[in-house]
């Protein structure tokens, strides 16, 4: 097992490994036991009690965090010309249809965020191969697929995410950044799993959030206690 750094040591110091925190003080302690040298992501993990092979069973949403992500949000958008000063008035980082797909079919995938319209679906199926295993392929359900397309790039810019159950039962997605203040951790965090809870399928029995931890990109997991979620 490899030695734990000075840094490291020292955030691990920090935790109770045998405690799951108040999600108020997770927030704050998220930051104390960060100790990478950039401006890490913020992340939460949690594990659902539903089993995502049904498809009555599959969890996924999107949601607005009040404060954003902390970071500049790549946008491409595939659309007709009719559309593109439309996307590009909203603040698209990219813009067009048959160049782009065409690129994407070379192996480009340099952007956070693809939207596009129903009509222009058709032509994007066929980069589902390259585009699924990323998390990149437009979806209705996450508002990616749309005529509005102006619309769908302020929201994103703005802080709106998409998120889905994998195949173990759990949703990983980032919150913010450890600049950001514990209050502002604190609001998105609970703005998501606020989220998530309206989201529980009717034919999940038993308990629906079994475990909720919020971590950096280099620090330890902090557990976060279920109680203090209830009556959010």
């Amino acid at each position: 097992m490899a030695r734990l750094t000075k840094k490291q040591k020292e955030a691990f110091s920090k935790l109770d490994p045998e405690k799951a925190y108040a999600i108020g003080e997770a927030a704050a302690l998220v930051k104390e036991v960060n100790y990478a040298s950039f401006d890490a992501s913020v992340d939460l993990d949690i594990r659902l009690g539903v089993d995502p092979r049904k498809a009555d069973q599959m969890v996924r949403g999107v949601v607005a965090l009040p404060h954003g992500v902390g970071r500049d949000v790549r946008v491409l958008v595939l659309c007709t010309p009719d559309k593109e000063e439309e996307a590009k008035e909203a603040g698209a980082d990219y813009v067009g249809l048959d160049e782009y797909i065409k690129k994407i079919e070379d192996g480009w995938t340099d952007v956070d965020v693809i939207i596009t319209m129903p009509t222009v679906m058709p032509k994007i199926g066929r980069l589902g191969r390259v585009l699924g295993p990323r998390g990149l392929m437009p979806n209705p359900k996450a508002g990616t697929v749309t005529l509005e397309v102006g619309k769908a790039v302020q929201e994103v810019k703005a802080g709106k995410i998409d998120f889905k159950v994998d195949k173990f039962g759990i949703i990983h997605t980032s919150i913010g950044r450890v600049s950001f203040d514990k209050d502002k951790i604190y609001d998105n965090a609970v703005e998501l799993i606020q989220t998530i809870a309206k989201l529980k399928p009717a034919s999940a029995k038993g308990t629906y959030f079994k475990t909720i931890s919020i971590s950096s990109t280099m620090s330890p997991g902090i557990e976060i206690d279920k109680n203090s979620i209830a009556g959010l």
